[in-house]
């Protein structure tokens, strides 16, 4: 299948005339090189893709970069052997919006090493309500795993719980055997997270505590937040229990005590999705697909958009109001 001379994409500048972005008409030979060559279908929003299309945040390395860190579609050309024609394919990360145009363009060249894949037990729409949120979540319910953590620890907290990553780690946990805390902000929205696999939805005052150690309450848990929430529930976790941090929609800072980890032995998991090593970038997506796959896609998938919607949809996520995740349509 040939590409167009000109397709549309999202695009991102910081020059002489200020930080902008938008809708542009682009060439194939504009994009990053790369060996696989898709027509796209579906992409999604993330709060870094909210942050690097609106310059709140330092996301990009160079410019002008094609937004959007997630992708799935087609393959329409390929000189990596790896991938043939009309191939169905995800990249997650990888570089994407950072330091090579992304996803959010309606034909995406991509480096074979970041192609992987569509598998069986998934379609693109799917893969993209999961996208690099679910690819997160998911890491984070390998990394507990290896590092012993049962339901027997006791519940599991997870903040940010009404955001992408947050609403996937309720649904992937809770399907894993786990017992799930909520922890929101948002309480008018207790509904939707127990429909999702919350088997009890806490406020933030939970986590609110300053001191270095508290009765414990929770197994572990995934903080999306950072600061003094992390903090905080590193100091309710029961003894051996692990605690990834995968966030800082709050803060980057961590101003606590060791006595968690040398008293009780908890263990602060790193969680960076974007570097994953790609043996474990496909074993995470073959469980995605299979055994790890939320049960509750259709309910936390709460919007689509064009690539015109995108500002729109960026503000309402910095601002707080996004709900699960939200797809962006390409195809």
């Amino acid at each position: 299948m040939a590409v167009p001379g000109t397709f549309k994409a999202f695009r991102i500048h910081d020059d002489e005339a200020g930080y902008r972005s938008g809708i542009e008409a682009v060439t194939l030979d504009q994009l990053a090189p790369g060996e696989v060559v898709i027509r796209a279908a579906w992409s999604s929003v993330n709060y870094k893709d909210a942050l690097a299309g609106t310059g709140k945040g330092k996301i990009l390395r160079r410019f002008p970069l094609v937004g959007g860190i997630d992708v799935a579609g087609h393959v329409v050309g390929s000189t990596d052997p790896a991938f043939r024609e009309g191939d169905a394919v995800l990249a997650t990360g990888c570089g994407l919006s950072e330091s090579r145009d992304g996803g959010y363009g309606e034909y995406v060249r991509l480096p074979a090493s970041a192609a992987v894949p569509l598998p069986a037990g998934l379609d693109l729409r799917e893969a993209m309500v999961l996208g690099t949120a679910g690819f997160t979540a998911a890491l984070v319910l390998l990394r507990l795993l290896e590092n012993r953590q049962s339901p027997a620890h006791g519940p599991l907290a997870v903040t940010g719980a009404t955001g992408g990553v947050g609403s996937l780690a309720i649904d992937i946990f809770s399907r894993a055997g786990f017992e799930v805390h909520a922890i929101s902000g948002k309480a008018e929205r207790a509904d939707y997270l127990t429909s999702i696999g919350a088997s009890q939805v806490l406020g933030r005052d939970v986590l609110q505590t300053g001191r270095p150690l508290e009765t414990a309450r929770f197994g572990g848990g995934l903080d999306n937040v950072g600061g003094p929430m992390l903090a905080s529930l590193l100091a309710q976790t029961a003894p051996y229990g692990n605690v990834a941090a995968a966030g800082l929609a709050s803060s980057p800072k961590l101003d606590m005590t060791v006595m968690p980890f040398i008293l009780r032995g908890v263990s602060l998991l790193g969680i960076g999705s974007s570097g994953t090593a790609r043996d474990i970038r496909e074993a995470i997506w073959q469980h995605l697909a299979g055994d790890w796959k939320p049960r509750h896609l259709d309910l936390i998938c709460t919007r689509e958009a064009t690539l015109e919607e995108l500002p729109q949809v960026f503000d309402g996520m910095l601002a707080g109001q996004s709900l699960g995740r939200t797809v962006v349509r390409l195809g």
